[in-house]
């Protein structure tokens, strides 16, 4: 959470000799907080200290007090003018590598069980497409009655009938023998 702000040039002005804020005859220990806040270096050049010139909001709000209770015509957004929030850059904590292993195990397993969800009515015939040999017994059933009915039947209409009931039923039977093994098959899951 911001709690500094980076001071801008107005401010560091305002502050330094001869500022806008030695008019208002700043109290001696606001006076010193505020120029040893904004003369801060960084040490050695390092920038790992965080920035020059950072001022908190605490001291900031004493200056605002201050020139409230004094009715001054030097307004605190003036002075801030060109001020930034500084927010310290968020330090992420090394992770656990036991944690990090189980996480990943969890994740493999999660991905096998959605796999074997999708994948459980999936057989390895392709029921889609029909191969020679999956619709040979309504073919054959078909192809049977219609050149046996020549015998019994004369008009192409009544041969053809007999046909589709022959291999319907053919049909009835084969999806009657598919949905048992497929029940037999659910039960085993």
């Amino acid at each position: 959470m911001a709690s500094y702000l980076l001071a801008g040039e107005r401010l560091v002005r305002a502050v330094a000799p001869g500022g806008e804020l030695e008019r208002e005859h700043l109290p001696q220990k606001l006076r010193a907080e505020l120029e040893a806040a904004l003369e801060k270096k960084r040490k050695g050049g390092d920038r790992s200290s965080g920035p020059a010139r950072l001022v908190s909001f605490r001291l900031i709000r004493d200056l605002h007090q201050y020139l409230r209770e004094r009715d001054s015509t030097l307004y605190l957004h003036e002075l801030l003018e060109g001020s930034e929030i500084y927010l310290p850059e968020m330090v992420k904590p090394p992770r656990n590598p036991e944690l990090v292993a189980r996480l990943e195990k969890i994740k493999i397993q999660l991905a096998n069980e959605e796999y074997k969800q999708i994948t459980r009515n999936v057989t390895c015939q392709d029921l889609r497409h029909g191969g020679i040999l999956s619709d040979l017994g309504k073919e054959a059933a078909f192809v049977c009655t219609y050149l046996g009915s020549q015998y019994v039947f004369t008009e192409m209409a009544s041969r053809v009938l007999a046909a589709l009931i022959v291999a319907s039923v053919v049909g009835l039977a084969e999806l009657y023998v598919m949905v048992r093994v497929m029940e037999g098959e659910l039960g085993e899951i």
